[in-house]
């Protein structure tokens, strides 16, 4: 049997065990089973975009957006159509190849799906990949999505169903499970992750990969964000997470997960260039770009090319992006220090 064989029925005993490997050797397996999938010096570039930011009615204890707590986000109505093109058009010069788009909803409305069906269509239209993130959705939104040309959604699980109604209480597991087969169901790929260092136990960072890799099909793309403690959010003063503990959780969602793109998203801004090296060692090929995802801080777009060029590492490229055109966004990145205030946190 291959290192990296997809599983489906992955047991608490079997992750804990991963977890208490020696350090060295989960890391060597965790690599060793990236190579045969992926290229080990390539990582996916992502650029996030928040098009509609605040007053969301879930009480995520982790999220700024949420209308629950007082923090100095600033509320913003939908993004115009054409915004939200110029901006993909940006991702796309400085090297992204999927754009995602964010929006601070319990579920998108009705009113709303006309314009989204736009966004969807016109950023796919630049030759970018598409990505939303817009709360739940049901069987219908999802169908709707998927015609509009929508290639992934993103719905994280966020951690273990145990330890899940200690960070949300306006939406249920199952309600994300749901979405999860909408999309599914729609024939969409799915973007579907987590969070560490939510004042969680071990044992939830066990069930959250167990949960995710134990997916009927497991998610093509696998976010593992590291909490970013914003004030005002009740997860504020949280302990912070140890970053060998990080790492550790980013090999084990390669040993689980080997065909999907493990992505080092949220809290990067708390990791040196080392951290982050060991955490494409161990098996992550995929980050946002750009200087802000949500709503908190992303390492400078310049500094992520930079890092990468220094690890003799390079943006994976699809058909329609060439050498070329990377070599322009790292001239780019380093001549120009350009940035947009829309993006913001995965």
């Amino acid at each position: 049997m291959s290192l990296g064989t997809v599983r489906h029925d992955w047991t608490y005993e079997e992750v804990k065990a991963l977890f208490e490997m020696p350090f060295n050797d989960l890391l060597f397996k965790a690599a060793s089973i990236h190579r045969e999938t992926f290229n080990p010096n390539e990582v996916q570039i992502s650029t996030l975009l928040s098009i509609k930011t605040g007053a969301c009615p879930e009480d995520c204890k982790y999220c700024p957006q949420s209308g629950h707590y007082k923090t100095d986000l600033e509320r913003e109505r939908l993004m115009e159509v054409d915004k939200v093109v110029e901006q993909a058009r940006l991702a796309k010069t400085k090297g992204a190849t999927r754009f995602c788009m964010g929006a601070a909803w319990s579920d998108p409305k009705d009113r709303d799906m006309p314009y989204i069906e736009k966004m969807v269509r016109e950023v796919k239209a630049l030759g970018l990949e598409t990505c939303m993130t817009l709360g739940m959705l049901s069987e219908d939104k999802a169908n709707t999505l998927a015609t509009a040309g929508l290639d992934y959604y993103n719905h994280n699980l966020d951690t273990s169903p145990e330890y899940y109604q200690q960070i949300i209480t306006t939406r249920t597991y199952q309600d994300r499970l749901d979405t999860l087969e909408h999309v599914r169901g729609a024939g969409m790929k799915v973007c579907s992750g987590g969070i560490v260092g939510m004042g969680e136990q071990a044992a939830d960072r066990f069930g959250l990969l167990m949960n995710l890799a134990n997916l009927p099909k497991q998610p093509e793309s696998v976010p593992i964000n590291m909490l970013v403690k914003v004030k005002g959010t009740p997860l504020e003063n949280v302990e912070d997470l140890d970053h060998f503990e990080f790492v550790r959780t980013i090999a084990v969602a390669r040993i689980m997960m080997p065909k999907s793109y493990v992505r080092l998203s949220a809290g990067r801004t708390q990791m040196n260039e080392q951290m982050q090296s060991m955490c494409f060692f161990a098996g992550a090929n995929s980050i946002f770009y750009g200087d802000k995802l949500l709503t908190t801080e992303n390492p400078e777009a310049d500094a992520d090319m930079l890092l990468l060029k220094k690890l003799g590492m390079r943006p994976e490229t699809r058909e329609d992006y060439s050498d070329e055109a990377y070599e322009a966004s790292l001239s780019s990145a380093i001549a120009d220090k350009q940035t947009s205030e829309l993006f913001y946190e995965a």
